[in-house]
């Protein structure tokens, strides 16, 4: 770890600077733990004896780019530029913070020694330091043993932790996929008993917990943690509503474990056709069968049906999204790829004409790539025969796609006339009529294909004509 920090010329620029000022300096927490699992990343956190009025006077004589990220917690914020990369750089003073049992926000109290600091941290791979003043590696609660054995542990015991900031149990459930590392029995068992503390937290800070959970690249064991420990029941239930639709019978697939795998596949899609981790394909993936439920029903002849389980689903997700605070953008999404997501289902019998394929791809709109994921993903048959004709029927779709796109710049999807030449030709100022024509004309595109300007005339004007006679009527 002494190398690694050693071709990192900031932190020794900086452990000099607090050295010859007079104070302690810890690189401490995540920093450590990667840079001990091999990685360096260009977000470093550091702990000092330094109050804060002394951590900005030493920045600032170090670089112009300073600024008060919390001073009354005592962190403040610096950047700056060295071998061609760009450091962004917290540190701040001691903490021996003191919590109350109805709040996670802490009453701050500053510290005089790094083990005081480390042990209000959250696991004890998070509680390592390292001292860049003399180059000592500070370990006082065994994170090292822990990051070697892949298992997360609290520095104190897991119900005082809990209590001092339910967080922290989010947390437990990231890391768990972030890291691939196992819970220590103590800490899931009290993830269990203590579920009910997460409701003090802020629906935005589980949201967010919750988003870099499923933007790892394994989210599957953070997600199981939640729904075994309880914590799924109050921060996403309809996910944990998906084991009530287990089935002794053996009637129809489990929908929950069904939801995981086609999260799985979506993220194995997503990276085979070049995206980044994208939130609200996952989102939309894991969530996307949770109208089941509610549509649930035994027929007589012994199968079992979900009628509208993906209009109720999108209802579902709306709400749920609404509730953690979720933009207005990302909730429009993954509503509408979960309402979509059984479009495709009829065209293996190779019945959608030119018009439906351009329909398909005018409603999906900006989401048609997620919905192309989803939609693939969502097969989960164990049928190898049955998987190739879904795959090959789905590959003839996107195929079609593209053939049409060619042909008709299917993307940009418009009327033959746009709203200033429907109102010239018709005599109209804006209005409700103009949007009616425009709609009239946009349905002729998507049925026909183009029809050009001339065309498109003669069939606006036969449309007024006629609605013109019903009104009359």
């Amino acid at each position: 770890m002494a190398q690694l920090l050693a071709s990192t010329p900031v932190v020794g620029e900086l452990g000099r600077l607090f050295a010859e000022a007079g104070h302690e300096l810890y690189l401490v927490g995540g920093p450590v733990r990667d840079a001990l699992l091999g990685v360096l990343q260009h977000d470093l956190d550091f702990t000092t004896s330094a109050r804060p009025d002394d951590i900005e006077k030493l920045l600032r004589s170090w670089t112009k780019a300073v600024w008060d990220i919390g001073k009354d917690f005592g962190t403040i914020g610096a950047k700056k530029k060295s071998g061609g990369v760009e450091w962004q750089i917290e540190i701040t003073t001691f903490r021996a913070d003191i919590y109350r049992s109805d709040s996670r926000k802490p009453e701050v109290n500053f510290g005089d020694d790094i083990a005081g600091d480390l042990v209000r941290r959250d696991f004890t791979v998070n509680a390592m330091a390292f001292d860049v003043v003399n180059n000592r590696f500070v370990d006082p609660y065994g994170g090292l043993a822990d990051l070697a054995s892949c298992v997360l542990r609290t520095p104190f015991t897991a119900e005082r932790s809990f209590s001092d900031d339910p967080l922290r149990m989010m947390r437990a459930a990231r890391f768990a996929s972030q890291l691939q590392f196992t819970v220590a029995p103590d800490v899931q068992r009290a993830m269990g008993e203590m579920a009910d503390r997460i409701e003090i937290i802020s629906a935005e800070r589980v949201r967010d917990e919750l988003c870099k959970l499923l933007l790892t690249p394994h989210p599957r064991p953070g997600l199981n943690l939640l729904v075994v420990t309880g914590l799924a029941d109050r921060v996403l239930p309809e996910l944990a509503a998906l084991r009530q639709t287990q089935d002794e019978h053996n009637r129809h697939k489990d929908v929950y474990a069904h939801s995981l795998v086609v999260l799985d596949q979506a993220i194995e899609l997503e990276q085979a056709r070049g995206h980044q981790p994208d939130l609200v394909l996952r989102l939309a993936a894991l969530l996307h069968d949770i109208g089941k439920p509610a549509t649930r029903v035994f027929e007589k002849d012994g199968s079992v049906s979900f009628h509208h389980h993906d209009v109720v689903g999108a209802k579902l997700a709306r709400k749920r999204m609404r509730a953690l605070k979720f933009s207005t953008d990302e909730t429009k999404a993954v509503c509408q790829l979960v309402e979509q997501h059984l479009r495709f289902h009829g065209y293996g019998e190779g019945s959608w004409t030119d018009s439906a394929v351009r329909r398909y791809v005018r409603d999906a709109g900006e989401q048609l790539e997620r919905l192309h994921i989803l939609t693939r993903s969502d097969c989960t048959t164990r049928n190898q025969r049955k998987a190739a004709r879904l795959r090959a029927a789905y590959d003839d779709l996107e195929r079609r796609i593209e053939e049409l796109a060619e042909q008709e710049e299917l993307d940009a999807m418009r009327p033959d006339l746009n709203g200033d030449q429907i109102m010239t030709i018709l005599g109209l100022k804006p209005g409700r009529e103009v949007g009616e024509a425009y709609k009239h004309l946009l349905n002729l595109r998507i049925d026909q294909g183009p029809l050009g300007e001339e065309r498109a005339t003669q069939e606006l004007l036969q449309w007024w004509q006629l609605r013109g006679n019903q009104n009359d009527n």
